[in-house]
């Protein structure tokens, strides 16, 4: 394959990124860091959320980065990444979150407020 290389002189970081992510997405190349690994060990990554009971910040950004560094390079050294989004850590400080702003405790749901009164409570939190 002759690839030719551009030469920058002064880089568009931002145009650089989309670019190469351009070029991911044109030839599924993480999808092909998984299946052209198909007999190798497997390493999976279950990654929480960043936050679910406060405001973001930077350090959500160093967490994400050095998460996706031990991804990239246990997929550098063959295994097989699954990365698995999602693993909720967080309920438990939502709660007790939304018991304090409530002045309630677990012993009053369902009781002075319904279940599904305390459900919204907690979505909302979560969303702030």
């Amino acid at each position: 394959m002759n690839k030719q290389f551009n030469e920058y002189k002064s880089i568009n970081y931002y145009e650089l990124s989309s670019d190469i992510l351009s070029f991911w997405k044109e030839n599924n190349v993480f999808e092909k860091s998984i299946s052209s690994r198909e007999s190798g060990d497997v390493f999976s990554f279950y990654e929480g959320p960043p936050s679910a009971n406060g405001m973001p910040g930077i350090h959500h950004i160093m967490a994400r980065t050095v998460k996706d560094i031990f991804c990239r390079y246990k997929t550098l050294k063959g295994f097989k990444v699954y990365r698995k989004g999602g693993w909720d850590t967080h309920g438990l400080p939502v709660e007790l979150q939304v018991e304090k702003k409530l002045k309630i405790t677990k012993d009053d749901i369902g009781k002075s407020i319904s279940v599904e009164e305390y459900n919204k409570e907690c979505r909302s939190a979560v969303m702030q």
